[in-house]
């Protein structure tokens, strides 16, 4: 029997080049949280992809960007901190924009950062949204940002085209190493950070540039109904730092906040396998962004 290979893949990219998407068709199901707005990833978010002969643990870290807020720096020491640990790092540029100063930077900084023998993979990700020659020019683009790049792939998540020959080439670049996580386990997150993860998607849905990086979840309380082994009560907590992103989550009449709830309560109901009773609220914390103790108390 030939040996058995594991590792860490720590997918790295500026905000919104589709990372999480692409950690979601690599495993096969939702596990990481998606949206058109930037910044929407807090979490490591580990996807895991098995195989009879290999082990992928994916690690989905928040886009790598220059920092405005505390909560910003720690969302990029957190990418950092990752970098040390893994074994490949997939940079994820787009198809169908123009390499920009924030692509440069990110690949310096992996230049800087990460230890001498990770292997680097550039992934060139939406080549759906692309015409070929556009596709073929940002291949030559990436070969030039990264020239000690293992691979350079191409993929789309959307249509999942070559999604299977990114998993063969990460898998060919992992150790022998046993595997971490059962047969069966597809992340290693916390099924209320999840839940919190699907309410922000639901709630960044469709809003405008004043709302992602305002907004926290936390899950209060998780209990079973009493009188029923159908149901799960989950209360809820949407954090903002104004009171007009108050009103934009709430909506006119409330409408919004029950559109969040509807749309949330689906995805939670898949994680749980149960009917779910889910109960929403909207806080104010005034800045929490830049406040320790605050955001200390949201998780980061």
């Amino acid at each position: 029997m030939s040996e058995f290979h594991s590792g860490f893949v720590c997918l790295v990219g500026r905000p919104n080049t589709g990372k999480s998407t692409l950690t979601n068709a690599l495993v096969g199901t939702k596990v990481a949280i998606t949206s058109t707005r930037p910044q929407t990833t807090r979490h490591t978010i580990r996807g895991i992809v098995h195989r009879e002969e290999f082990q992928i643990i994916l690690v989905d870290t928040p886009g790598l960007h220059r920092p405005r807020t505390l909560l910003g720096k720690r969302l990029n020491d957190l990418v950092r901190d990752t970098y040390a640990e893994v074994d490949i790092i997939g940079l994820c540029i787009p198809a169908d924009e123009a390499i920009g100063p924030g692509d440069r930077w990110i690949a310096e900084q992996i230049r800087s950062i990460a230890p001498s023998g990770t292997t680097v993979v550039v992934i060139v990700t939406k080549i759906d949204t692309a015409p070929k020659e556009r596709v073929a020019a940002q291949l030559v683009a990436v070969s030039e940002l990264v020239p000690n790049a293992a691979e350079i792939v191409p993929v789309s998540a959307a249509t999942g085209e070559q999604v299977d020959v990114l998993i063969d080439v990460l898998a060919a670049a992992l150790p022998a190493g046993p595997a971490y996580y059962p047969d069966g386990e597809l992340t290693d997150e916390p099924e209320e950070v999840l839940m919190a993860e699907f309410i922000r998607e639901a709630a960044l849905a469709g809003v405008h540039d004043e709302l992602p990086h305002s907004l926290a979840v936390v899950i209060d309380e998780i209990n079973p109904r009493e009188d029923r082994d159908d149901l799960v009560d989950v209360h809820a907590v949407l954090y903002v730092e104004r009171d007009s992103q108050k009103g934009i989550v709430i909506g006119k009449g409330g409408t919004r906040l029950r559109e969040v709830g509807t749309t949330a309560r689906g995805q939670i109901e898949k994680l749980l396998g149960t009917k779910v009773y889910l109960d929403l609220h909207v806080k104010v914390a005034k800045n929490w962004q830049s406040d320790p103790k605050k955001l200390g108390r949201l998780g980061f």
